[in-house]
Formats: C-alpha cells, sequence, structure tokens
C-alpha cells in the first residue's frame, strides 16, 4: 500500500522523499484509523470499521481464537507491516501478526456492518472500542 502511495504522490510531481518518514508514522501506515463516532473518538481498520479491545489479552498476547476469533476476527497486518510509536504487532499461534495498541491486540466485531458501528462496545463486560 505504501508503495502504492509514494508511486501516486511520485506521478503528481511531490517530492516523494520528504513524504516517506510521515506515512511510517501514520498510524501503523494507513492500516489503523480514527474517527468519530456515536461513543467518541475510536481506531478502527482502513475500511472504517470500529476495533476493540479484549479485557481477558495479557499484554501483547492475544487469547481469542477458534469461535472468539470467528466473532472477534482479529486485526491482522500485512505481510511486512511495521510496528510505530504505540502500534504494535502481536504474533498469533499460526504464525499471523495482528495489530496492538499499547500492547492491547485490536479486534473487529462481527455484528458491525457498516463503517460507524459501534454494536460490539460492552459486550459481555469484556470487550470495549479501541480509543487513543
Amino acid at each position: 500500500m505504501n508503495r502504492l502511495i509514494v508511486s501516486v504522490l511520485l506521478a503528481g510531481g511531490l517530492a516523494a522523499p520528504a513524504l516517506v518518514p510521515a506515512l511510517a508514522e501514520d498510524y501503523a501506515s494507513g492500516a489503523i484509523k480514527t474517527m468519530d463516532s456515536a461513543k467518541g473518538e475510536i481506531l478502527t481498520d482502513a475500511n472504517g470499521m470500529a476495533l476493540y479491545t479484549f479485557d481477558k489479552d495479557a499484554a501483547g498476547v492475544s487469547s481469542c481464537y477458534d469461535d472468539c476469533a470467528v466473532k472477534w476476527p482479529p486485526a491482522m497486518a500485512a505481510a511486512g507491516a511495521m510496528a510505530s510509536d504505540d502500534f504494535t504487532l502481536v504474533a498469533r499461534k499460526d504464525g499471523s501478526q495482528q495489530w496492538a495498541f499499547k500492547g492491547k491486540p485490536l479486534y473487529l466485531w462481527q455484528g458491525d456492518n457498516k463503517p460507524g458501528d459501534v454494536s460490539g462496545d460492552g459486550m459481555g463486560g469484556v470487550w470495549h472500542l479501541a480509543k487513543e
């Protein structure tokens, strides 16, 4: 994705070398964004879908697998993704990587259907919207 952005910038005649460092620090290189929702400013994936944290996770470790991961899909990081500032990567049991914010793994909720939906907040008393 960053290569595409840099290519577009180059095609547009902008000085890409000055912009590349800023891309690396921009919320996990565009994989994670913020948006205003009915419950305040929240973290979302690149598509605007709300991200959540799970109280049962230990710092840097996901405990959501099997049926849990079907209902709460992990916010997966693309191959080669780089951690940046408060955004880190958590290794999953299968070797894939999941985004985390301040050490807390991030998830989507199967019940959210469109950007701005926040229906998973407070679910079971252990799922919470990810906020800065």
